[in-house]
């Protein structure tokens, strides 16, 4: 197999440089720290750097809040995987390779690192008035998840007639990529690593279209998007007039609003 530097040409390859001396200057000068990820990596190939559950990510920058503020990024709705690319020490992590939810967990660590833990949300009272409330962001909590992964980041579900497919959740990158005509067999066929021990994608193809009937296609898919890692999203703030209310964290773009 060639290695990288045979397929680069010079030009490239000072680049490549220079993108690697940057890299080194800011692993060298700024705080960094390491952070988990909901799904403890077990949703990855071993061959993968994300398999170890966790990452290293250095704090945000007034350089850094320029991604959060470029028109172009936020138009072409890629701020949060530019910002996490800026980011990421880790070597050769590919933000594309994350699942959507550990994608999540990361950008509101780097909210964390970058501006604080206190996030303001609006509560009712108990007068059913709005009030602003604080969530703090480093008291949420990870969804259970406790279903075990072979060496490809797979998972084994069984059908009514014991046929075992093997499946992995799929990449932010890729559920975006799904065909929005053929949602259900584009999301099965990428999602399917193997039927009974096949891995043929012609094979996993046929049994989509042939034998996976509808009502067992309906179970896996929903044994799937059940057993998603993430974030709890119910958590507690505190009001502006002292008290504790129950909550519920919404990730969105105003999460670095502060």
């Amino acid at each position: 197999m060639s290695k990288v530097t045979d397929r680069l040409d010079n030009k490239q390859l000072v680049e490549l440089a220079k993108k690697q001396y940057e890299q080194s200057k800011q692993i060298n000068k700024f705080p960094a720290n390491i952070v988990k990820f909901p799904s403890a990596g077990k949703v990855y190939p071993e061959s993968s750097p994300l398999r170890k559950g966790e990452i290293e990510m250095r704090h945000m920058t007034a350089y850094d809040e320029d991604i959060l503020t470029n028109s172009t990024y936020i138009s072409n709705g890629v701020i949060f995987d530019k910002l996490l690319e800026s980011l990421i020490i880790t070597p050769g992590v590919n933000v594309d390779d994350l699942i959507y939810t550990d994608k999540e967990s990361l950008i509101v660590s780097a909210r964390i690192l970058g501006y604080g833990n206190d996030y303001i949300i609006v509560v009712q009272d108990k007068n059913d008035k709005p009030i602003k409330a604080t969530i703090d962001l480093t008291k949420l909590n990870f969804k259970p998840f406790d279903l075990t992964s072979d060496e490809n980041g797979c998972f084994t579900y069984q059908t009514q007639n014991a046929q075992e497919i093997k499946y992995r959740l799929l990449s932010e990158s890729e559920v975006i990529a799904i065909d929005s005509e053929k949602q259900v067999s584009d999301y099965l066929n990428k999602s399917i690593y193997s039927v009974n021990g096949d891995t043929n994608k012609k094979t996993i193809q046929d049994f989509i279209k042939y034998e996976l009937i509808a009502m067992e296609s309906r179970k896996l898919r929903l044994a799937i998007n059940e057993n998603i890692p993430g974030i709890d999203s119910n958590t507690q703030a505190i009001g502006e007039d002292g008290g504790t209310y129950s909550a519920v964290f919404q990730f969105s773009a105003d999460l670095f609003r502060v």
